[in-house]
């Protein structure tokens, strides 16, 4: 059986490690702190401490952006070995592999899973299932490898898998993901938001669910895809501009006009989905 190993044990590493192991493979696991190690012993969820990355056959890397980046260009791996990092930006980390010859075998995946909490405490097992999840390859990738990955994507328990350019990825998390995690960081600033105990209900919860975000994480989610979600922003304060200037100048029709082509588009997309 193949040796795997799971860099960055948070509540993905953790979870990827849970899944794993309970498939019955064998899973060791790195984390700065041991506290995460100790934790992931005790839940059963990894065998034992990684030590040397070169001694593993498949190494999923689930930290940040720049250390991804770092540990991919500088890291030891074993000769052939798959190594797949989680990150939520794609172009960069693609770009930093195929910058040069490497001795191992490339995939970016995006598990499209999570909670409001993070950490190894909130891991567990059977947090992708029927998750999405984005493959991300060029043509550079390794058709086995892909083959490969998916074999255990699909036991960890995702749903539906997508592959697509890291260029493409990037894009379109920049609106799914990103930008959805501003608006509800910059929404909790209003002066009111501390003052509404009992006026709240369903769209408060879903506006402000997503604040709170690792600030460290997603500002270099952000540096790292700052073209798309740039746009992205642009698009948003120019619809947002409309609303406030119809408001504002007391004109029904174009508010009127501005929320019926949002519901329309809103129904487009819920029509797809079902």
């Amino acid at each position: 059986m193949k040796k795997i190993a799971v860099v960055g044990l948070g509540i993905i590493g953790g979870s990827i490690c849970g899944a794993l192991t309970s498939a019955g493979y064998l899973v060791d696991g790195f984390n700065r702190s041991d506290e995460a190690v100790e934790y992931a012993l005790k839940k059963g969820y990894i065998h034992a401490r990684a030590e040397r990355l070169d001694e593993y056959d498949v190494v999923f890397i689930a930290i940040p952006p720049t250390a991804t980046i770092g540990l991919l260009q500088n890291g030891k791996f074993k000769d052939g070995a798959l190594v797949a990092d989680i990150c939520g930006v794609k172009s960069a980390v693609e770009t930093a592999v195929y910058e040069q010859e490497r001795n191992y075998r490339y995939v970016g995946l995006h598990p499209m899973a999570g909670k409001e909490t993070s950490g190894i405490t909130s891991a567990t097992p059977k947090l992708f299932k029927n998750a999405n999840l984005i493959i991300t390859r060029s043509e550079k990738t390794s058709e086995d490898a892909v083959t490969e990955i998916k074999k255990y994507v699909e036991i960890m328990g995702f749903g539906k898998i997508i592959e697509c350019s890291a260029q493409e990825h990037d894009r379109k998390i920049a609106l799914t993901s990103q930008l959805a995690h501003l608006v509800s960081n910059a929404y909790v600033k209003s002066e009111q938001v501390r003052h509404c105990d009992g006026f709240t209900g369903g769209s408060f919860q879903d506006m402000t669910r997503i604040a709170g975000v690792d600030e460290k994480m997603w500002t270099e989610l952000y540096m790292y895809n700052q073209p798309y979600i740039v746009r992205e922003l642009n698009g948003l304060i120019e619809n947002l501009t409309v609303y406030r200037d119809a408001i504002a100048n007391g004109d029904e029709k174009c508010l009127s006009d501005a929320l019926k082509t949002g519901r329309l588009i809103r129904e487009t997309i819920k029509r797809g989905n079902d």
